[in-house]
């Protein structure tokens, strides 16, 4: 069979190629369900003076899901320490399984508000394929950073290596990259992503095409809820994956032989978005107030988990099994086995030749306050928006052929999905300055490839990439 014909293979043709065995558990269930949610008042949650009465919202009594990985944090940290209380909201939390469920518990009015990737809100107002279409909006950041790619063992004894060690070089990456790709049948072709259409699935397709692998061509993009991704790399259902926090960790550190971190979401785009905190345009319209009290409590709450001083509590809090119970099982092993690298910054890219690859960074994630090592405009926090990066999301929605074309309205979805305009009003109330633009340009420096993104002219920038679909695609799902 040649390549071409590989390429062009049929999901049904890939699953039977896989082999029967790894059919059978590729994407084993290992489902979350609500009820591991966390529940209840703490004892600092009563002490918790509110300064917002419950009866002057227009619905105090919300539900908000989360997903079981390292950025919940700024969620329990709210649950924990009673912000939630202190804005006169009765929150019933919900430990969603997957991404996806989290984006539709929005959109089919099971969920008041919750977490979602970056992408997802413009994704559905665009809608882009893979993505359900939506009034989706968001006026936050929960966190930046605190995710990664990892690979199996098999990409390491081909000679792959953590992106740092390439010392920037890609074309040097680009050739081990290019030829692990042409040793491989199709079903040693696979990545596994938590969403269509999100940031995620953009860094993996950017990273490929900037190392000179068309990623529409040369494998498959699949998707698999985070807590299922170690598992499936070890049974061989794919390569490699990216994921946030603890999932890449979890593949080095208590599942040793499944992979190492090919690179951190960072050194793909330097100070990138990766999730907001979503509604539906009605509950902005509806429960202003409320939508208010929310967003201040899980501004207080990004401020809580950002403090050097709190990060530690911080990873020992998301461990519990309401969260992302990633707890060791190894007697005498840290609580923060797997939590703690992302969020302390002490992250492990691991490997097989006993070398420790340990990088102690503030950047790893963070919440609320920027790092020094990053670019930032006067009055910016991480809680805060651009609307440009919404256009940049966009850009890799056409690139990847999820939309036909770049969408000439994109400003004005940019305002109706992004409120940054909300955000300004919100943050005021609280004593917080904001840049005064909506806009910025990302520096080539910021990017993998040293390209950088002037908003000002997205199509220009869009069509300067030599590797993009000309076409709408057809997405893989899991």
């Amino acid at each position: 069979m040649s390549n071409t014909d590989n390429n062009n293979l049929t999901r049904r043709d890939f699953i039977l190629g896989m082999g029967a065995t790894t059919a059978g558990l590729v994407l084993s269930s290992c489902a979350i369900s609500g009820d591991r949610s966390a529940k209840g008042l703490t004892e600092e949650a009563l002490a918790i003076k509110p300064v917002v009465r419950s009866q002057d919202l227009e619905k105090p009594d919300i539900t908000v899901g989360y997903v079981p990985v390292n950025d919940c944090a700024p969620f329990a940290i709210a649950w924990k320490k009673g912000l939630f209380r202190k804005y006169g909201l009765n929150v019933k939390l919900n430990r969603e399984a997957s991404w996806a469920t989290s984006r539709d518990g929005l959109i089919f009015g099971r969920l008041d508000a919750s977490p979602v990737v970056s992408g997802a809100v413009t994704n559905a107002r665009i809608g882009a394929e893979g993505a359900r279409h939506a009034p989706l909006c968001a006026a936050m950041t929960i966190h930046h950073h605190g995710n990664a790619m990892t690979m199996n063992k098999a990409m390491w004894d081909f000679g792959l290596r953590p992106w740092y060690e390439y010392n920037g070089d890609l074309e040097a990456f680009g050739k081990q990259f290019r030829a692990y790709f042409d040793s491989q049948p199709p079903e040693g072709k696979v990545w596994a992503v938590v969403l269509s259409s999100s940031i995620y699935e953009y860094f993996v397709r950017y990273v490929s095409a900037a190392a000179g692998v068309d990623p529409l061509k040369e494998f498959r993009v699949i998707i698999v809820p985070p807590p299922q991704m170690v598992t499936n790399v070890r049974i061989g259902a794919m390569q490699a994956y990216m994921v946030a926090e603890p999932w890449n960790t979890r593949a080095i550190k208590g599942n040793e032989g499944v992979g190492f971190t090919f690179a951190q979401g960072k050194e793909v785009w330097l100070g990138h978005p990766d999730r907001l905190l979503g509604v539906m345009q009605s509950f902005i319209d509806k429960y202003p107030k409320t939508y208010r009290s929310l967003v201040k409590a899980m501004i207080e709450a990004c401020q809580y988990c950002s403090k050097p001083e709190n990060r530690q509590e911080v990873a020992e809090l998301i461990t519990d099994r309401s969260f992302t119970g990633a707890k060791p099982k190894k007697k005498g092993a840290a609580i923060a086995l797997f939590t703690g690298p992302g969020i302390l910054g002490n992250y492990n890219y691991g490997g097989f030749d006993g070398k420790d690859r340990t990088i102690k960074a503030a950047d790893t994630t963070f919440f609320y306050d920027i790092p020094d090592n990053l670019p930032k405009e006067a009055g910016e926090h991480a809680t805060f928006l651009w609307r440009s990066r919404s256009l940049w999301l966009m850009t890799q929605a056409a690139r990847w052929g999820q939309i036909k074309e770049f969408p000439k309205n994109a400003d004005k979805l940019a305002q109706q999905g992004w409120r940054t305009d909300l955000y300004r009003e919100i943050a005021a109330e609280m004593g917080i300055d904001c840049p005064k633009d909506d806009y910025k340009v990302e520096s080539p420096e910021v990017f993998i490839d040293k390209k950088g993104f002037d908003p000002s002219d997205p199509v220009r920038y869009l069509n300067s990439f030599e590797i993009r679909a000309n076409a709408p695609t057809r997405f893989y799902l899991g």
